[in-house]
């Protein structure tokens, strides 16, 4: 397991690390969710220049994201360390997940 003091030079060495504190499948699902509304959520703001779509994105996919973390995967969110490697690693297991790249269930 990678160390949580480690200064990642790079997403693709990031990743990885990523994933090992997504390891829950509660926590994944919650993760695909939000990231999923976010996407819908700018969408929307795209469509109709509605800024309350704009602004919820923050809540919608923080909050689902740390619903995981606090009460299924039981750590710390990467995003307070490593917030731009984050929230694109965000992204890459979103689309990971949607191919069938990467699973919801538990990969131990």
């Amino acid at each position: 397991m990678s160390s949580p003091e480690k200064e990642y030079q790079s997403l693709s060495e990031f990743y990885p690390y990523y994933l090992e504190e997504h390891q829950n499948p509660a926590c994944r699902r919650l993760h695909f969710t939000g990231t999923a509304l976010v996407i819908i959520s700018f969408l929307l703001f795209l469509i109709t220049l509605n800024w309350v779509f704009l602004l919820i994105i923050p809540v919608l996919g923080y909050g689902f994201a740390w619903v995981g973390h606090y009460f299924f995967e039981r750590n710390q969110p990467a995003t307070f360390r490593y917030p731009f490697y984050s929230l694109a690693s965000d992204f890459i297991m979103f689309w990971d997940l949607l191919r069938g790249k990467e699973k919801f269930k538990d990969s131990k």
